[in-house]
């Protein structure tokens, strides 16, 4: 996956892209080389759920909540339960992270494709907080901001775990 924020063209739905491909590669470049021991460890008190692991994990089942259950409807097959409604952090500890990053690549090409198929306007069939209808600009532009979020934390977690550094 290229990583660059800068756009081919200036067009809205090429920027929200790149951007979106560019906070996506940020996170993944995050955990490239990583020792798969460091991917579950939880080095920040009283956040046991903060992992390397477990970000990565949310952020492929943030991308299937927005674009397979709100925009298209489809069911909703995320690990997480009423008991248990962090369960895709949880599971982030546990599943090792080359299968997490592979399963985030293959999700990632899949709504890349998706996404090239529909218009920005295109209305989800679901709707958010409260009733909120929503499209898929909104939801394109919230994917940058929660994904590009939890790079800070990727990052912070990274550095813990064995000093790596980088942009």
């Amino acid at each position: 996956m290229t990583r660059t924020d800068m756009p081919q063209t200036l067009d809205e739905r090429t920027t929200l892209l790149t951007f979106l491909d560019y906070a996506r590669a940020t996170a993944l470049a995050k955990v490239d080389a990583l020792d798969p021991a460091d991917a579950g460890k939880a080095p920040l008190p009283g956040s046991p759920l903060m992992t390397l692991g477990g970000l990565i994990s949310h952020l492929r089942w943030v991308e299937h909540w927005w674009f397979d259950v709100v925009l298209l409807g489809g069911e909703d097959r995320g690990p997480w339960t009423k008991d248990d409604p962090d369960r895709e952090m949880r599971i982030g500890a546990e599943v090792p992270i080359a299968t997490l990053v592979a399963e985030y690549q293959e999700e990632i090409e899949r709504y890349r494709s998706l996404v090239g198929e529909l218009d920005l306007d295109t209305w989800a069939v679901g709707t958010v907080r409260g009733g909120t209808r929503i499209n898929l600009r909104w939801i394109l532009f919230h994917l940058v901001e929660e994904i590009s979020r939890h790079n800070g934390h990727l990052d912070l977690l990274r550095e813990m775990a064995d000093g790596t550094t980088g942009d």
